[in-house]
């Protein structure tokens, strides 16, 4: 008789298939053709594309291409909604949302297998997390709209929004885009992707059953096309879009100078870390939910295995033997692990990418098992033994492919974690909680996991650093990014600056005069401009006032080049960067007439104390708020918290404004400061020796060399250096230039660098609300938010 070890090894999962009679039923209902969902009407399919099920090819319905003119009636219906749906309040919005969660469950069934049936993914992943996640992320955001007069006090809705998806999880992302946005009193042109319209049509229906009033959801299918039209168009005030890098910096480029708020969640090529302290078969487990989950068609996909050498051979066994298990087969069978590929087209460019890396040397291992004939299917996939620079190391590949490499140490499990353009997700495995904490925060993510993987809910902000975008979405942090400072609507039309009047030679002057040339500021240090040319500064009355170095592109590269070198800045407490703070306010102070004086002669203003009084004061400000932004720690559904960090965002270049020209420039250098970032600072183009005179203030209030560089000369052609520069992280730039702001937008779209721009208006300094708060404060940090679990 066989043992019953040998009778558990020969048994194996029955077929467990999911009906789809409803779906069918549903589309049938349809004629499984489907037109447009415009002002709470539906429109005659005319146009159409087919739509398959990726698992078998067959076709599932036809589903309308939109047109230029389509998405005109639907901006347009958005626009007319748009104040009606803020004027319901609150609570009114709230209770609309509650509805639509209410829906989603009660008909999640139907959901869950349309999805699978249109999308290729396992109904388990579709029925356990797609449904259930998107119901909450509408609840949640039911709460933030009855709280929104509370806790959003100072902010507005930003209007109309265009939203646009990829295909990997139509309706989670459906959810994820269009609650905070109707929450916050937003209406929506939403586009579906080209390959999974289905879900987001029936959603449609749910939208009126909810009563959602006419106008405020709007769903527009089709392919790229579609997305331009509602990318270009001048009546959409917001854009959220998720999907590829590459389609993120044609967006960026698109939107450059058009004054639209923009959300950008984009690649990744997440490491997932595993030390020699982990617990092995769990880390194995989170493996398969990182990486072969939704056939690792996932943004924050752990396809890059990081294993510490000591364990490296025996986690590859392990590895191995799990993949061995996973059952490919028929995505409505709830046995089965790996669902089809959305498209023959992914199918075709995930085998490209395997098989180059098979020509370069890299060992590839599939497990032995069969894929269906019919449909797009790939095997879950090992590659070892590529390079870090290998394509298949650096490249999002999208699909069930995992890369695997070792590391000796913490340190340099850090560097190849961060050897990466894409900054989007993490996963560390430890079971020791110090070492976690201590690698969770050098990498350079937006999330991080720790001993878990692949976990999300509507309370906490999901985003990435770099090449990954920005913004965020969920939390407190998502809700933001569909708002709007009611501060913006004061700000001046344009910049309110002196009228120039004809320049006087000094009198007296001769090439034995003292040389009155003001320097670059680098690295701590006085530095004369690389180019060796100068300009000559002229003040109110014309009168000569001094020659200012002209900076060029080397002298902004040694800029940067020191503020990398001052990353103790950003590794010191919040108590130290505060007190350096106060100690430049005070520092500034004892010299307060001598700096009032020079404003005077520079702008002829009048308020030139005022000014430096309102600077001092800004600056002790900005020291208040050093150790006071704190992050949040959150409490999902889980067996754990999330805590939110608000992280520095990096080096900051600043181009500064030409009006209040102390003001200005410490309005905007000291809350990047105060939070750890390191500057590179512009100062006004026109009156720039209130930002030289500050050397020696700087020199004696111990701040270290490099925190803050400061480079005079031509506010264009610094911003333009800035904005293309590799190893600057963000670009902000207040000096009134519509265009100057535009190119900056345009130029960061190579690196997708994060921008804050004040277009062609200006901006009272001397008022608070335009000045400071946590608007400023958003700008000059990133949350990273890292989970961590307890009690399992």
């Amino acid at each position: 008789m066989p043992t019953i070890k040998e009778i558990l090894q020969t048994m194996d999962y029955g077929p467990a298939l999911e009906t789809t009679k409803e779906a069918q039923a549903w589309l049938d209902g349809h004629g499984r053709r489907f037109g447009l969902f415009i002002d709470n009407e539906w429109t005659e399919a005319a146009d159409t594309f087919a739509s398959t099920n990726p698992a078998d090819g067959v076709e599932l319905a036809q589903v309308t291409q939109a047109t230029n003119d389509d998405v005109e009636r639907a901006v347009a219906a958005a626009r007319r909604a748009q104040p009606g749906w803020v004027a319901m309040g609150g609570h009114g919005r709230a209770k609309v949302l509650y509805a639509i969660a209410r829906l989603l469950q009660k008909h999640s069934r139907l959901f869950a297998v349309l999805e699978t049936l249109d999308n290729g993914k396992t109904i388990r992943e579709t029925r356990d997390a797609d449904l259930p996640l998107a119901a909450r992320h509408f609840y949640h955001h039911a709460g933030w709209a009855a709280l929104q007069a509370e806790e959003f006090a100072d902010y507005r809705a930003v209007g109309v929004v265009g939203q646009i998806v990829p295909w990997n999880f139509p309706l989670l992302m459906l959810a994820w885009k269009i609650a905070p946005a109707l929450a916050a009193g937003n209406t929506v042109v939403f586009k579906p992707a080209e390959y999974t319209s289905l879900t987001a049509l029936l959603f449609a229906e749910i939208c009126q059953q909810a009563g959602v009033p006419a106008g405020v959801v709007n769903i527009v299918t089709g392919d790229g096309r579609v997305g331009e039209a509602i990318v270009n168009h001048p009546g959409i005030d917001k854009l959220a879009f998720t999907g590829s890098t590459e389609v993120g910096r044609i967006i960026r480029k698109s939107t450059a100078g058009s004054g639209k708020k923009l959300s950008l969640e984009l690649g990744g090529k997440s490491p997932f870390i595993v030390f020699d302290d982990a617990d092995l078969d769990a880390a194995v487990e989170g493996l398969v939910d990182s990486i072969w989950f939704n056939q690792g068609q996932v943004c924050c996909a752990g396809s890059r295995l990081l294993v510490q050498e000591s364990v490296y051979e025996r986690f590859i066994a392990k590895v191995k033997a799990r993949m061995q298990n996973l059952r490919v087969g028929s995505p409505l069978d709830k046995s089965n692990d790996i669902g089809a590929l959305v498209d023959p087209v992914q199918q075709q460019r995930i085998h490209g990418l395997v098989e180059a890396a098979r020509a370069e040397g890299c060992d590839i291992w599939q497990p032995s098992c069969e894929a269906p004939q019919a449909g797009s299917w790939y095997l879950p996939t090992l590659i070892t033994g590529a390079s870090t620079s290998a394509a298949v190391a650096q490249t999002e590949i999208f699909g069930p492919v995992l890369v695997a490499m070792s590391f000796r140490t913490p340190g340099e499990a850090v560097q190849l974690a961060n050897n990466t353009v894409y900054g989007l997700a993490a996963c560390v495995w430890s079971e020791s909680i110090s070492l976690a904490l201590d690698v969770a925060p050098q990498i350079k993510a937006g999330v991080v996991w720790i001993n878990t993987a692949n976990q999300f809910d509507a309370a906490c902000g999901f985003g990435g650093y770099k090449e990954s975008g920005f913004g965020r979405e969920g939390g407190k942090e998502g809700m933001y990014e569909y708002l709007t400072a009611l501060s913006e609507d004061a700000r001046p039309a344009a910049p309110i600056v002196a009228a120039k009047v004809a320049f006087k030679p000094a009198a007296g002057d001769s090439p034995f005069a003292v040389d009155r040339t003001a320097k670059l500021y680098i690295g701590g240090k006085q530095a004369r401009p690389d180019g060796a040319y100068s300009r000559a500064i002229h003040g109110a009355d014309g009168s000569f006032l001094a020659d200012i170095g002209e900076g060029s592109r080397k002298d902004i590269r040694n800029a940067v080049e020191a503020a990398h070198k001052a990353a103790g800045w950003t590794k010191a407490t919040a108590h130290n960067r505060a007190q350096v703070l106060y100690y430049i306010a005070e520092n500034l102070a004892i010299r307060a007439d001598e700096f009032a004086q020079r404003i005077a002669a520079q702008t002829g203003s009048k308020d030139a104390a005022r000014e430096v009084q309102a600077s001092i004061e800004r600056l002790f400000y900005w020291a208040a708020w050093a150790d006071k932004y704190d992050g949040q720690a959150h409490q999902p559904p889980m067996h754990g918290i999330t805590v939110a960090l608000n992280e520095p965002v990096g080096v900051i270049g600043i181009v500064c404004p030409n009006e209040n020209p102390l003001l200005g420039f410490i309005s905007l250098v000291a809350p990047a400061l105060a939070l750890g970032n390191r500057v590179i600072a512009v100062p006004s183009e026109a009156h720039p020796l209130s930002a030289t005179d500050l050397y020696q203030v700087l020199d004696t209030s111990d701040l270290p060399g490099g925190a803050l560089n400061i480079v005079t000369g031509s506010s264009d052609e610094l911003a333009r250096t800035l904005a293309t520069h590799g190893d600057i992280d963000a670009v902000w730039r207040h000096d009134g230039s519509a265009e100057g702001c535009a190119e900056v937008e345009r130029l960061s779209s190579e690196t997708l660098k994060r921008t804050w721009v004040g277009g062609g208006k200006g901006r009272d300094w001397f008022d608070a609300k335009q000045a400071c708060g946590r608007a400023v404060l958003q700008h000059a940090s990133q949350v990273k938010n890292i989970w961590i679990p307890y009690g399992v």
